[in-house]
């Protein structure tokens, strides 16, 4: 399985559009190989190097094994997104203290899971992964704040 996050490289720097000195918006993530027999692909992004510990941005869930694109604004029937660590339901984008550039990672599962329930938080979905994954994958930015 392999995650792509598209405007960026691998390990390179995270553009303005997608953090808080931007326009916020979520860039499109393609995901490829899905094992055959997931059943739900999760989508977490988080910044490890956050002050208070490890920050949640991004979470999207009950994403259907075919969907191998997510673009900005993308909506399938099935999907659902979590509350992130700034307490909103979708995607917030890096938006570190200014210092030394943090890493943004991009992780997607792929589950055994059916259906979730809508507005999950980090904790509950991390427990339910712990027992469904079936493989995993991430794709890695980095950004500062000056």
């Amino acid at each position: 399985m392999e995650i792509t996050v598209k405007g960026f490289k691998h390990g390179e720097r995270i553009p303005d559009q997608f953090t808080c000195r931007g326009l916020d918006t979520q860039p499109t993530v393609e995901i490829s190989d899905v094992p055959a027999d997931a059943k739900s692909i999760v989508v977490i992004m988080e910044d490890p190097d956050a002050p208070m510990g490890t920050f949640t941005h991004w979470i999207a869930y009950n994403i259907p094994p075919d969907t191998y694109r997510l673009d900005r604004g993308s909506k399938h029937s099935e999907m659902s997104f979590g509350i992130n660590d700034f307490g909103n339901e979708g995607y917030n984008g890096p938006c570190p203290p200014k210092g030394a550039p943090h890493r943004y990672y991009f992780r997607a599962y792929a589950t055994s899971l059916e259906r979730l329930p809508n507005g999950m938080h980090r904790k509950p979905l991390d427990d339910k992964l712990k027992s469904s994954t079936i493989e995993k994958c991430e794709y890695m930015g980095t950004y500062s704040n000056g």
